[in-house]
């Protein structure tokens, strides 16, 4: 059975970082491109970072220059460095797989609350 576990969120002050964590068990990892998006209650989920297999990223246009991501393949740890950190990022963060390239996602993790205040 695959879990996909999300930690590292939490409170903090607008310019603030935190590093974010996934853990994929039950499911191989390395062959998949991978994702963090995250969701504010009534709004669709958002794609903020993927990275491919040979560890491309991408990011979006809202979190380009901030926000950092990478993988280790013989943990299966995805993970999210996010630096100077504005009340806009406020939302919960999630990991998935990337869901432009599979239709087949891991089953969704409660995902990490990021809170950041001014």
């Amino acid at each position: 059975q695959v879990h996909v576990v999300e930690s590292g969120g939490g409170s903090v002050q607008t310019g603030g970082s935190l590093r974010l964590s996934c853990v994929v068990s039950g499911s191989s990892f390395t062959p998949f491109a991978m994702a963090w998006y995250r969701q504010v209650p009534g709004n669709q989920r958002e794609l903020v970072a993927r990275i491919d297999t040979r560890n491309n990223p991408n990011y979006a246009d809202s979190v380009k220059g901030r926000f950092t991501i990478s993988r280790a393949n013989v943990r299966k740890t995805l993970s999210l460095q996010m630096d100077d950190l504005k009340p806009e990022d406020t939302a919960v963060y999630f990991c998935n797989k990337d869901q432009r390239l599979y239709n087949n996602l891991f089953p969704w993790g409660q995902g990490t609350q990021v809170t950041v205040s001014s």
